[in-house]
């Protein structure tokens, strides 16, 4: 923990992204409680020195005037008084219990449990879950990556993401890592790439965005018509031969399946109709057939989009026809140390029509569960109802539904219309707002914090980061407030884990010991592991970070799953020992440490089929294909209605909304709406102007830019806007449009419920 040394350089890591940058910084300014300098870490094995512009503005997060710094509880009248901890933690136990005991565990819900960066306190929640039977949550991957998962696990059976750095041909469609990153050193690849005749990078863009400018093939595809385009990418190398049939009947099934479907597909046709023109359509999907590598990456503006789910299975199936899959620089599952990154017990199998399977799904709308997650766009319905199964209560951790879920004025209803909400957080968010209790923690960079997310292959980095500030006010980090509603909750006995506290004064090497012997005669405490770990184990590790004690059991969960690989990597050690050198690792690493090291021959062995083959023949996604011939768009545009709105671009000020402080906004980009300037002068609109947007949800005044790069017949609002923030008065004051307030929960994929962000039918009128 820094004190007066301001030249003191600490390692931690940007929390803007989901690549999360190793960074260096330097604190000082009042109390020494401000980050004063920001640079890249070249120790970080994965970024390896590389930040952009917006991880210099976390002080900005860190400092924000809507800090929480002490319990709050609601009045009646609505107003929050501030409370003792102990008040806070007995109330809410007791009231959570009543809840359960009344109605049942499953009428408690949960959202989020992690935002971007923080998942270390949020996985502490397993054993309050457990403890209170709670069997329903979501988070904002359920409005994303579902659809995703669904795919990845009926063809794959296993999380596989595209090796871009190296690929000869690389694909992007959804996304533009210039701004919004999403894997590591996203703008030095993107340069290497245009630099290198030999290679090619194809984005897949309505936009001409700062990616698709150094593209070798833009296609500007008419935002809903991906499909078109992506199934006319198939047909065109299946049509073309370009198909390795050796490798097929090694490792695929079902290549006949797709086949027949995609023969006889016009691929003219269909480019005219996506919006590209078919020769340079063809030249990009030749870019893929005919190269040595190739590999693709989608992002949001495919999974918020129609057909989301039917569009992640057609670029994943244009990599796997062409065989990019298990060899170096193409396609490879990943290895996650805690995790996965998505389950697979409820996609059903591939070779088959497996969405009318016997699946989970949620209580009141019969919403089908996806890796966990009920569908985002379902929960308001899943409360204001009077059916019996009705959520009652909230748990909020990490997360703002009531900013960051289609249709924010029905959030805000459906919270208001649950018995008991409780919110953990770091600021006064909208949906703090709502709350019955609000439990404040510290930020990520005044505890111990990780995330769980990691992207790399061959080796595959973790990081765990030490506080580099202290916490300001009476805040609790999230793993203290779990273990203290344990406490309440009263369903472990103290005196039975005395035994592991005095094992873990004798070091981490006894402690292992005496754990594997407890947890061997009590399984039935694994459902309570993390509190148990966090309980006990605090004198064997670093001062202060009790919160590293559940990497106990990720190690040794990995280790028995992963010991080549970890091997690989430098570790040595027997049976459980192997797994608690990594533990030691990862406790010692503080710019991260390479946990494993897999190799490409291996890939078929991680994926879920005894067989080790990939499923391309998923029944329902073929029938979708087939569908596609009668040309019509799956979103219908209402009467009026004659643009589409993209809510929510990444832009060089604009990231998650934990940057509340509007100052970091450099420039009127982070707020303006983007229109082409022949559709905004069309409608009488000057550059700079106001103008109305009015969607089917709501309507907002915005302000306008010019952007030629826009593709006429769109609009593009940035994300993470519209917070409410204090001005110099005190006075709370929304920050550019929440563009949540022009999005509806009926505009949803019609498999796993992921909202249409970006495609919101919209007018556009001048004021």
């Amino acid at each position: 923990m820094a004190d007066a040394a301001k030249s003191e350089w600490m390692s931690t890591a940007c929390n803007l992204c989901y690549a999360n940058c190793g960074i260096q910084v330097q604190v000082g300014g009042e109390g020494d409680r401000h980050i004063t300098r920001v640079k890249g870490d070249k120790n970080h094995p994965a970024s390896r020195g590389y930040t952009c512009n917006k991880a210099l503005q976390i002080d900005y997060y860190v400092n924000g005037k809507d800090r929480l710094t002490a319990p709050l509880r609601r009045r009646e009248d609505g107003t929050f008084e501030e409370i003792d901890w102990d008040t806070a933690i007995s109330e809410v136990a007791t009231k959570m219990a009543a809840i359960r005991d009344e109605h049942g565990g499953d009428k408690i819900f949960r959202y989020g449990g992690g935002g971007q960066g923080n998942h270390l306190g949020g996985a502490y929640f397993s054993s309050v879950r457990a403890a209170l039977g709670m069997k329903y949550q979501t988070n904002a991957l359920a409005q994303e990556k579902t659809g995703m998962a669904w795919i990845m696990g009926r063809m794959f059976g296993a999380n596989v993401h595209g090796e871009v750095h190296d690929a000869q041909a690389v694909m992007i469609i959804g996304k533009n890592p210039w701004q919004s990153n999403g894997y590591q050193r996203a703008r030095v690849m993107i340069r290497q790439i245009a630099k290198d005749e030999n290679r090619s990078l194809i984005v897949i863009d309505p936009r001409r965005s700062e990616t698709a400018e150094f593209a070798d093939y833009h296609l500007a595809v008419k935002p809903g018509r991906d499909a078109w385009c992506l199934s006319a990418m198939v047909a065109h190398v299946v049509q073309l031969g370009l198909i390795p049939e050796d490798w097929h009947e090694a490792h695929t099934t079902g290549l006949d399946n797709v086949i027949e479907r995609f023969k006889s597909i016009d691929v003219d046709a269909y480019a005219e109709y996506s919006g590209v023109e078919p020769t340079l359509l063809k030249e990009a999907a030749e870019a893929v057939g005919r190269a040595e590598t190739a590999a693709t990456y989608e992002d949001v503006g495919l999974e918020m989009a129609p057909h989301s789910t039917l569009n992640t299975y057609l670029h994943n199936l244009l990599m796997i026809v062409t065989g990019n899959f298990g060899k170096p620089h193409t396609m490879a599952p990943l290895t996650q140390l805690v995790g996965p990154f998505f389950g697979f017990d409820d996609v059903g199998d591939g070779d088959e029509n497996g969405y009318e399977a016997d699946y989970r799904k949620s209580p009141v709308t019969g919403a089908r569960i996806v890796s966990g997650l009920v569908p985002c766009n379902t929960v308001p319905d899943e409360i204001l109802t009077d059916h019996p199964n009705r959520y009652r209560a909230m748990w909020v951790e990490s997360g703002n539904p009531a900013h960051s879920m289609a249709d924010s004025t029905k959030w805000r209803e459906a919270l208001r219309a649950l018995d008991l909400v409780v919110v953990i957080d770091v600021a006064m968010t909208e949906t703090a707002r709502e709350a019955d209790y609000i439990l404040p923690a510290p930020s990520q960079y005044e505890k111990w914090e990780a995330t769980f997310f990691n992207f790399e292959f061959p080796k595959n980095v973790h990081h765990l980061r030490p506080p580099v500030l202290k916490p300001r006010g009476n805040v609790l980090p999230e793993p203290e407030i779990h273990a203290r509603i344990m406490d309440a909750l009263g369903v472990v006995d103290a005196a039975e884990l005395a035994p592991l506290r005095a094992a873990a004064e004798e070091g981490l090497d006894a402690y292992s010991a005496a754990a594997m012997e407890y947890l061997g005669a009590n399984p039935g405490q694994f459902r309570y592991l993390s509190y148990i770990l966090y309980r006990t184990m605090g004198p064997a590790l670093p001062e202060g970070a009790e919160s590293a004690a559940l990497y106990w059991g990720a190690t040794q969960r990995f280790a028995m799953g992963n010991e080549a690989s970890l091997r690989r990597a430098g570790f040595e050690g027997e049976g459980p020992e192997l797994a608690l050198n990594l533990f030691k690792a990862i406790l010692d690493g503080q710019s991260g440490v390479v946990f494993a090291e897999d190799e490409i021959e291996e890939a078929f062995d991680k994926l879920r089929y005894d067989d080790n083959r990939i499923r391309l023949n998923i029944g329902e996604m073929l029938d979708e294909v087939g569908g596609l011939e009668s040309m019509q768009d799956l979103v219908e545009m209402d009467d009026g209605f004659d643009f589409v709105l993209a809510a929510g671009e990444r832009r060089s000020y604009t990231a998650n909304t934990i940057i509340r402080n509007p100052e970091w906004q450099k420039s009127n980009d982070a707020i303006s709406m983007s229109v082409n300037p022949e559709d905004a002068m069309g409608a009488g609109i000057k550059d700079g102007s106001r103008a109305r947007v009015v969607t089917e949800a709501g309507q907002a005044e915005v302000l306008v830019a010019y952007d030629d790069r826009m593709r006429q017949g769109t609009l593009s609002l940035p994300n993470g806007l519209g917070l409410l923030y204090p001005d110099e008065n005190g006075k709370d004051v929304p920050n550019g449009v929440p563009v949540n307030e022009l999005t509806s929960l009926r505009n949803k994929d019609k498999y796993l419920g992921t909202p249409h962000h970006k495609f919101v039918p919209a007018r556009l009128e001048a004021i």
